[in-house]
C-alpha cells in the first residue's frame, strides 16, 4: 500500500481554498473514541465529534472494517442499477424510523430540499398554486438557496436575496402563532420544524416534546405534511433513535443525515402515511446518493448503535452530564438544558471566547452558538469515566470564563 505523508502547511504558505471558514489554528491528524490528537500527540477530549456527526465516535473499527472492505470491492455505479446494500440500509432506516419510504441524499441540506420538493409537489396534487410551509424562528436547515431561505437566521441569509418565497415564520413551540397563521393562510400545505434547535441554542419549546403532538394534530386538522427536520437531532443523538420518538407521533416527512454516516457524507428523506408516493420517477435524484460504500455504512452505523445499545447509553450517560453539570455550576447564573448527548450550557453573557480557552486551557472541543451557548455533542458511546474527564475540563473552563 503506498502510503503518502502530507507535509506541514507553513503559516505564510498560500491557500487556494474559499474563506468560508473562520478556521481554529488547530489540526488533528488521527482519533480514536471520544480524543483527537494532533500531529505531536497532544490529546484533545472531543465534545463536539464533526457537529453531532461521529455518534460512535471516531475511527470506530466496525465502521472502518466496513469502509476499506466495500472500497476494496465497489464504490459506485449510480441509481440506473439496483443496489442491494441500499435497500438494506432503507429497510434498516425504516426499522428504527417507522417510517415507509427512503431517498438517500449526500447531506442534511439536500435531505431538506427533497422535504420542501414533497411538500411543493403535494400541494400541486391538491391543486394549489402558491403553497406556504411553515417554519421557525431561529431555525436551522441548511445553506442552498431554499434552505438557508426557510432558516429562521437572517445573518446566514444576509447577500443572498432574493430569497425563495412560500414560507411562513412563526415563534418556535407557539401554538397560538401556528393556530393563527392557519387561519389567515388557507394555503399553507406543510410545516417544517426541529424537535430541538441545535443551531438556535440547543432550544425546546416550552412545552417540551408535547409541542410535536399539538403540532401533528393541526396538521392532521389542516391536513398539512408535519416535516421534521432531525438531521441533528437523530441517529441517537437524544436518547431515542429519532427525537419525535419521545412523544407517539410519527411525522409525514423525517429528515437525517450528520450521524446517519457516522463521518461519511449521506442523508437522507423519508415519508410515511400521506407522503408516500408524491416523489416517482423523474420528479428528484441523486448522482451520488446512496452510492454502494454509502449505503453500506449506514447500514453498518445502525447496526453497531443497535448493537451497542449506543442510545440507552446516551440518555443515561447524557442525562448524567447535564445533572453534574447544573450541580458544579450552580450559583452562576448558567442553564443547563438538552436530551440525550445533545447539550447545551447557556451562559449570561455571549461568550465565543470559550471555545479558545476549552481548546488551549482545558484540550477540550466545543463550540458556541446563538452567542451564548456553549454546545456539548459527545459520541453516544461515551463512557461516565469520559463523562467526568469531560465534566474535569469545561466545568473549571466555564468558571474561568465567568471570573
Amino acid at each position: 500500500m503506498n502510503h503518502i505523508t502530507l507535509a506541514p502547511v507553513q503559516p505564510d504558505q498560500p491557500s487556494h481554498l474559499m474563506a468560508t471558514y473562520g478556521r481554529q489554528a488547530i489540526s488533528f491528524v488521527r482519533g480514536r473514541g471520544s480524543y483527537l490528537y494532533t500531529e505531536d500527540g497532544t490529546e484533545y477530549l472531543d465534545a463536539l465529534t464533526g457537529i453531532a456527526v461521529c455518534g460512535l465516535g471516531h475511527s470506530h473499527p466496525v465502521i472502518a472494517e466496513a469502509i476499506a472492505e466495500q472500497a476494496a470491492t465497489l464504490i459506485h455505479t449510480s441509481n440506473l442499477f439496483e443496489i442491494p446494500w441500499q435497500t438494506a440500509a432503507a429497510q434498516k432506516l425504516a426499522e428504527v424510523s417507522g417510517m415507509q419510504e427512503v431517498f438517500f441524499s449526500n447531506s442534511g441540506a439536500e435531505a431538506n430540499e427533497g422535504a420542501i420538493k414533497i411538500a411543493r409537489k403535494y400541494a400541486s396534487q391538491q391543486g394549489i398554486q402558491n403553497p406556504k410551509i411553515v417554519v421557525a424562528e431561529k431555525s436551522f436547515h441548511g445553506r442552498t438557496l431554499a434552505t438557508l431561505s426557510a432558516t429562521g437566521n437572517s445573518k446566514v441569509q444576509e447577500g443572498f436575496f432574493p430569497l425563495v418565497e412560500g414560507f411562513i415564520r412563526v415563534p418556535f413551540g407557539d401554538l397560538e402563532a401556528l393556530q393563527e397563521v392557519a387561519l389567515q393562510h388557507p394555503d399553507i400545505v406543510a410545516i417544517l420544524i426541529e424537535p430541538i434547535q441545535g443551531e438556535g441554542g440547543i432550544n425546546t419549546a416550552p412545552q417540551g416534546f408535547s409541542y410535536l403532538e399539538d403540532v401533528r394534530a393541526l396538521c392532521n386538522q389542516h391536513n398539512w405534511l408535519m416535516m421534521l427536520d432531525e438531521i441533528q437531532t437523530g441517529n441517537g443523538r437524544t436518547g431515542q433513535y429519532f427525537a419525535y420518538q419521545h412523544t407517539n407521533i410519527v411525522p409525514d416527512v423525517l429528515t437525517t443525515a450528520k450521524g446517519l454516516g457516522n463521518g461519511f457524507p449521506i442523508g437522507a428523506v423519508m415519508t410515511q402515511a400521506k407522503a408516500v408516493g408524491i416523489l416517482g420517477p423523474g420528479s428528484h435524484g441523486s448522482t451520488y446518493g446512496g452510492t454502494v460504500l454509502g449505503s453500506r455504512v449506514v447500514y453498518t452505523v445502525i447496526d453497531t448503535i443497535q448493537k451497542e445499545n449506543a442510545v440507552e447509553n446516551a440518555a443515561k450517560v447524557g442525562s448524567y452530564i447535564v445533572e453534574q453539570l447544573r450541580g458544579q455550576l450552580s450559583g452562576l447564573n448558567v442553564e443547563v438544558r438538552g436530551f440525550g448527548m445533545m447539550i447545551g450550557v447557556e451562559l449570561p453573557k455571549a461568550c465565543p471566547e470559550m471555545v479558545a480557552i476549552a481548546r488551549e486551557e482545558y484540550k477540550l472541543i466545543v463550540n458556541v452558538t446563538a452567542g451564548s451557548v456553549v454546545r456539548l455533542l459527545p459520541p453516544l458511546n461515551m463512557t461516565q469515566e469520559q463523562a467526568d474527564d469531560l465534566l474535569s475540563r469545561l466545568v473549571p473552563a466555564i468558571k474561568q470564563f465567568l471570573a
